[in-house]
């Protein structure tokens, strides 16, 4: 399934029903230690709210002053956390955490632009990514990296940037020749509907389940700050995208 915030990333507020609401727990981080939590497994018909998945974080926020806790992808179903109930069969409105999911966006869109980049530039193709608190990572295919070849690349993604580059999100059947052309690292096996594919005009086309900006201007800037070794001849190069480089 597809949801409203994978065909609205930019949208900040939804007004939905409520399928289900089950009490359960989850293992919350406070204060530094792992503690079950006492909260409600809640579906709706839809939602704003991203769950975790692709290499992005799950957006926070609230529902009727509600706050939501995690939101994860069951199948074709976003479930989400709450820390209280909601009447099943009601009407509620969502709100997302909009820092959260702006910051998320252009660190997500950053990665396809350096993944991109560096695969069409250095035949260096991208392993893995994490999206991290403050940096984020991309684990690529290539032993090195020179100073030259780092300074190079980001000026070549910003280049990308300053020319207001378009990005396009596309549904297919996930039978769809199309798919075909597209870059990925493998769907998951409970996948269900249709398959997005994001493309960034002229540079690159991949699948993915995540919320982008529409335009890389967007992003305002990408800085590379630094690599390292990874294991296996790999390469891990660290980035800021957006309002973090600020």
């Amino acid at each position: 399934m597809v949801f409203y915030c994978q065909r609205n990333c930019y949208g900040k507020k939804y007004s939905t029903s409520v399928l289900s609401c089950t009490p359960t727990k989850i293992a919350e981080e406070i204060n530094g230690k792992k503690s079950s939590v006492d909260c409600y497994e809640v579906i709706f018909k839809d939602t704003v709210f991203f769950p975790e998945g692709g290499g992005q974080p799950y957006d926070k926020g609230e529902v009727n002053g509600i706050p939501v806790l995690k939101v994860l992808r069951k199948g074709g179903n976003a479930v989400h956390y709450l820390s209280e109930p909601v009447e099943v069969g009601s009407n509620v409105d969502q709100v997302i955490d909009w820092h959260r999911r702006h910051d998320h966006m252009q660190q997500h869109s950053a990665q396809h632009l350096i993944t991109a980049v560096a695969d069409r530039d250095y035949n260096a193709a991208t392993v893995s990514w994490n999206l991290g608190k403050k940096l984020s990572s991309i684990e690529l295919d290539i032993p090195k990296f020179t100073e030259d070849q780092i300074s190079e690349l980001e000026e070549n993604v910003n280049e990308a940037i300053r020319n207001c580059t378009p990005v396009l999100i596309e549904e297919f059947d996930a039978s769809d020749p199309k798919l075909q052309e597209a870059r990925t690292r493998g769907l998951p096996d409970d996948i269900v509907g249709p398959v997005r594919v994001v493309t960034i005009k002229d540079l690159d086309s991949t699948m993915c389940c995540g919320t982008h900006v529409k335009n890389l201007s967007d992003l305002q800037a990408i800085k590379i700050l630094y690599c390292e070794r990874g294991k296996k001849g790999k390469t891990i190069l660290y980035f800021v995208a957006g309002k973090r480089v600020l």
